[in-house]
């Protein structure tokens, strides 16, 4: 079973080839329970199958059905882009089997990690000694680093606070409000001014709070998933210096932007954060899963997250050179999944990021001044980054859908409704430097072709 088998390695790495020459990637489909039933009911028994039969039932059956986020029409969510250097060297990865826990096992593994980690940090303007480490993504990044700021949090005796809140925006990500719930912490949910997050409204939820002692942090979100707003930093990390909080900011879809002078002044404040996460499979092009989270000061994750027990004791020595990312997060085994990123990076270089990332801005504020030129489409708001939301005027939220179902069937788009302020919308989130304005104009026409229908009375 663990035998080398050059037939298979070369049927396995003769699809990948062929996946990665398609340009475009396939959309994908939805897929049917009943037809994934039928085909995958004999796939795991008791006898070896012929792995070109069983690469074909994966080939016919299961990657179709997963809809590609590679795809440049892929406008829903937060889509994945990887560059082919990043998803080829993720196979390197995951052939080595390479493991991450500790500097012991992986030094070179983390040096490298901790490259990217620096020039993340550099960009967003933290100091020489930040780090952190590699994460699944923005939701294992925004616990681990919620559980040092309520951990090391102190009253003004120096003891540790008894119920512990953290004060959050009312357009926290869903993450957010989970690890809440997972760390038994409760929130002082601080309202928005047209959807941002302000220094001033939290400076004033604090003082009309008989409980304020109790908040620890203070997060703030720098690209919301929804919209793509980026929230006063510098505005909130003033308020949280003045109360002693920690500031941690989920820049995991928005921390791409880092990357262009020309997005970066919307960031200011960010330089303040105690904690950051950003998602290089986000907006940085690198393939499922990566998170990366970054402290201001190290030795307080280390504090909190270092496991203790005798097999480990191994790896824990005073050596400053030596970094173990099983220090900075709730995890202890892991890939290092930074190395895609870190293996791009110096492929391509960080202009071509650059480039990249201004793409996508490119095609929001471009697609923007299209629907503003179109009759029957509304912008409901001008793009900071490279979300678009519209609607369709006179839509009603079946109408969303079957036009959403529709794009996917014609393979023109993946695009699925949201809702904005209590209302059915559509949404584009731009992130593939490989989409163009022509199929854009595609895609909203199929908005027009037909009259709205106006709604019932």
């Amino acid at each position: 079973m663990h035998r080398y088998e050059e037939a298979l390695a070369r049927t396995v790495l003769a699809h990948v080839e062929n996946r990665l020459r398609l340009d475009p990637a396939p959309l994908g489909r939805l897929g049917d329970a009943t037809e994934l039933d039928i085909a995958l009911k004999d796939a795991l028994g008791s006898e070896p199958a012929d792995a070109t039969e069983v690469l074909r039932l994966y080939a016919d059956h299961i990657e179709p059905t997963v809809v590609s986020c590679d795809s440049p029409t892929f406008l829903s969510f937060i889509p994945g882009a990887p560059t082919k250097a990043a998803a080829l060297f993720d196979m390197v990865l995951s052939a080595s089997s390479l493991h991450g826990v500790s500097w012991l096992e992986a030094a070179g593994a983390v040096a490298a990690e901790n490259q990217v980690l620096r020039l993340l940090a550099d960009l967003a303007g933290m100091p020489a000694d930040a780090g952190g480490c590699f994460v699944s993504g923005g939701s294992a990044g925004n616990l681990s680093g919620l559980l040092v700021a309520r951990d090391t949090a102190r009253t003004l005796d120096g003891a540790p606070v008894a119920r512990p809140r953290v004060a959050v925006s009312d357009q926290a990500h869903s993450s957010i409000g989970s690890t809440l719930r997972i760390m038994g912490v409760g929130a002082l949910v601080v309202p928005t001014t047209d959807h941002r997050l302000t220094g001033e409204a939290v400076r004033a939820a604090l003082a009309a709070d008989p409980d304020a002692a109790s908040v620890v942090a203070v997060v703030a979100t720098a690209g919301t998933t929804n919209a793509g707003i980026v929230d006063d930093l510098a505005g909130v990390a003033e308020v949280a210096r003045e109360h002693g909080l920690w500031f941690h900011v989920d820049a995991a879809y928005g921390g791409g932007a880092l990357f262009s002078p020309r997005l970066r002044e919307r960031f200011a404040g960010i330089e303040h954060a105690d904690s950051l996460v950003i998602d290089p499979h986000k907006w940085l092009f690198t393939p499922f899963d990566c998170g990366a989270l970054i402290y201001r000061n190290p030795a307080l994750a280390r504090t909190v997250h270092t496991q203790d027990a005798s097999y480990l004791d191994c790896i824990h020595t005073d050596a400053p050179q030596e970094w173990n990312p099983s220090d900075y997060a709730y995890h202890l085994t892991r890939r290092p999944r930074g190395l895609p990123l870190w293996f791009s990076l110096a492929v391509h270089g960080t202009d071509a990021y650059r480039e990249a990332v201004e793409a996508g801005h490119r095609l929001a504020t471009e697609t923007a001044e299209l629907i503003r030129a179109t009759d029957g489409l509304e912008l409901l708001r001008d793009p900071e980054l490279s979300v678009v939301l519209l609607r369709r005027t006179g839509w009603r939220p079946e109408d969303y859908d079957t036009w959403s179902r529709q794009l996917l069937e014609r393979q023109l788009a993946f695009v699925v409704p949201t809702v904005w302020e209590g209302e059915t919308v559509t949404r584009f989130a731009f992130l593939h430097p490989g989409l163009t304005m022509d199929t854009v104009r595609d895609i909203l026409a199929t908005m027009t072709a037909e009259p709205a229908r106006p709604h019932e009375a």
